[in-house]
């Protein structure tokens, strides 16, 4: 057998290996690595990857807003975190400051406070 023929056997048995792996993997639910190198998508990636909690004045906000958690998912997913309003450093606990995308139906502004790893939303408003 040539050595051409070998290679191109060996290609494209890769190939279909690769399109298994990345199905599978997409249908785990278990998300791929990604170029999270920027300040925003480092800290969205942590707050979906370590979770949030919800104060009592921000639930409240978000059922005059009618609005859920789903929402708020969508922020953290696709928003974009304001480092000029975002208190980053403050002892004990940094503030940051999100906002959704102009095309959700209710674009929105969140606040965050982070304490220990552990991410709180603080408040939700309506973006003017």
């Amino acid at each position: 057998m040539k050595v051409l023929y070998r290679f191109g056997f060996y290609l494209g048995g890769f190939a279909i290996g690769l399109i298994l792996l990345a199905f599978f993997i997409k249908g785990s639910g278990v998300e791929l690595p990604s170029c999270d190198y920027m300040p925003n998508a480092r800290v969205l990636k942590t707050i979906r990857n370590n979770g949030y909690s919800i104060s009592e004045n921000a639930e409240k906000q978000l059922s005059a807003l009618k609005l859920d958690t789903t929402d708020l998912n969508t922020v953290f997913l696709e928003g974009e975190v304001d480092f000029s309003t975002s208190d980053t450093q403050k002892k004990p606990c940094g503030l940051y400051t999100i906002n959704s995308r102009e095309t959700m139906p209710t674009p929105i502004i969140t606040t965050l406070q982070l304490c220990d790893e552990k991410f709180e939303v603080l408040t939700v408003i309506r973006k003017q």
